[in-house]
């Protein structure tokens, strides 16, 4: 018998076979009573515990696809002849697949069936040794590409933040929205086109930016990029060319952001960060020109820029600062609406980069750039030089979900996933995370947990972060994204896994916790 089910016997041997329904077919358990079950991974529900068939299931299922006995492409059976084989309702093996196509592993293929489309890295030995990357990584004062190490690293449960749900990637209203493009397409599209972006991404981009974020734009003022990094780097070279190489940044503050810049040759400098947001009197007593800051939901403490600071930060761009607003997950709000962007306030004063990558997907690489109107022809010449423009197969796609309803559809659909699995990450905190302190407004992608006081003393947040790498877990440690001194900290992704890994990884954090509290990491 292969993964797929299907019988390897001949002909002769099949013959012989009894039928699911003969009383010679059915297996006896230990206790003598019946134990149906499946020539399909040899599956016997007599092993069910009671009241938990679905939830046996998928860890059967689960654990076939970690050790590769459903390799990625293979199919699993239709829920109704599966359903029949282990005398189960079909609900509980659609449910059961339903848990696995949330986390990712499999996925619908209309007439292919039900498909394994990932499988997970295998544990690792929680035993590691000094020398074994993940030590190694943390321990290292060192941050350049540290993120994308750690990215590369095989883990059981990832709890990095800024990833969005992908397993909820809607791949049915995409391809609906690519075979109605590919059929519309002239030759002449597939030249090249303007390094602005496709007119008609512009167009889409306008639209959802006025309904979702309060920014009247043109067209013309859109400059399509290939994510919000491209943006920065092409700011960076708007602001080398006008003499400004010190740039201020949000402290804590991202990581990566941050490297962006000092990438393109500017320094950054440090300003505090509380619980109204970005300090813009530290900002003032500075002296940089312009400033990059996340004023909607602040990475990664998840604060909000008050009304104040808002005004106040204003004043400073009208006295000739640049401010860079990276709109980072914005759209992503659970108890409130979104607040509207500074770009929607001072058009010729704020320099507004948004993307899908915390929408749809990172791979995708599509993002947008607003820049004041005296800084417009610079930026398109920058994106002309840097790659003549952006694929058009993908904004044209894009566009048609935009204009369709369809990528407002799906924002509400993953707003309820996430909000969810955010809040089954509070409660495992709250359960396996003592003395955690959990920050920011009931919106994005991540939580931010410090630790202080008694409870924090003496903790390093790296060796926390190591810990839990050693028991199958990543996280970020806050102090990667700190310039200055201050209370260790964990930054927790909870959207791109299922609730069920969310609580499992919060409570492995939490053994690490408690380990290397002891004196003895685990």
């Amino acid at each position: 018998m292969d993964v797929m089910g299907r019988s390897t016997k001949s002909p002769s041997e099949g013959s012989k076979k009894l039928s699911p329904m003969s009383p010679g077919s059915v297996v006896r358990g230990p206790d003598g009573e019946p134990s149906l079950g499946s020539d399909f991974l040899q599956l016997d529900i007599g092993q069910a515990p009671p009241g938990g068939r679905t939830a046996w299931l998928a860890d059967r299922l689960r654990s076939a696809i970690a050790d590769g006995r459903l390799p990625v492409g293979a199919r699993l059976p239709a829920s109704r002849v599966l359903a029949e084989e282990l005398r189960v309702t079909r609900g509980v093996v659609t449910e059961a697949y339903r848990r696995l196509a949330e986390s990712g592993q499999i996925a619908g293929r209309g007439r292919l069936g039900t498909v394994v489309v990932a499988a997970p890295a295998a544990p690792r030995d929680r035993t590691r040794a000094a020398g074994e990357p993940g030590p190694a990584l943390f321990g290292s004062a060192d941050r350049d590409g540290v993120i994308d190490a750690l990215r590369s690293l095989p883990c059981r449960i990832d709890l990095s933040p800024g990833v969005p749900d992908l397993a909820a990637f809607p791949r049915t209203a995409w391809l609906r929205a690519e075979r109605s493009v590919l059929a519309g397409v002239t030759p002449a599209d597939f030249g090249y086109g303007d390094p602005r972006g496709a007119p008609a991404l512009r167009r889409a981009v306008v639209g959802w930016l006025a309904r979702n974020r309060g920014i009247r734009a043109d067209p013309d003022e859109v400059v399509v990029v290939a994510g919000v990094a491209q943006a920065f780097a092409l700011l960076g070279q708007l602001l080398r060319a006008d003499g400004v190489l010190r740039v201020a940044v949000e402290d804590p503050g991202s990581l990566g952001a941050r490297q962006q810049l000092e990438y393109g040759g500017h320094s950054v400098v440090p300003v505090p960060v509380d619980d109204g947001g970005l300090d813009v009197g530290a900002l003032r007593a500075s002296g940089a020109r312009a400033v990059l800051l996340t004023p909607a939901h602040q990475f990664p403490t998840g604060v909000v820029l008050d009304g104040e600071r808002r005004r106040e930060l204003l004043r400073w761009a009208a006295e000739g600062g640049v401010v860079i607003e990276d709109d980072y997950d914005a759209e992503h709000r659970y108890d409130r609406p979104p607040v509207p962007a500074l770009r929607s306030l001072m058009p010729d004063g704020v320099c507004y980069a948004g993307s899908v990558s915390k929408l749809l997907a990172p791979a995708l690489r599509v993002g947008w750039l607003l820049v004041p109107p005296n800084r417009l022809e610079a930026a398109v010449t920058a994106k002309r030089y840097a790659d003549l423009g952006n694929g058009i197969l993908t904004q044209l796609v894009l566009a048609r979900l935009m204009d369709s309803g369809e990528l407002e559809r799906h924002l509400r659909h993953v707003r309820l996933r996430h909000r969810r699995r955010r809040d089954v990450m509070l409660r495992a905190i709250e359960a396996h995370l003592p003395g955690a302190r959990v920050h920011g407004a009931a919106a994005g992608l991540h939580l931010m947990v410090t630790f202080d006081g008694r409870r924090g003393s003496g903790l390093r947040d790296t060796d926390l972060a190591a810990a839990a790498l050693a028991q199958g877990v990543k996280v970020h440690p806050l102090s990667w994204h700190r310039i200055s001194p201050g209370a260790p900290g964990l930054v927790l992704g909870y959207a791109a896994g299922p609730a069920h890994e969310i609580e499992e990884g919060i409570t492995l954090v939490g053994d690490a916790l408690r380990g290397l509290r002891a004196g003895s990491p685990r």
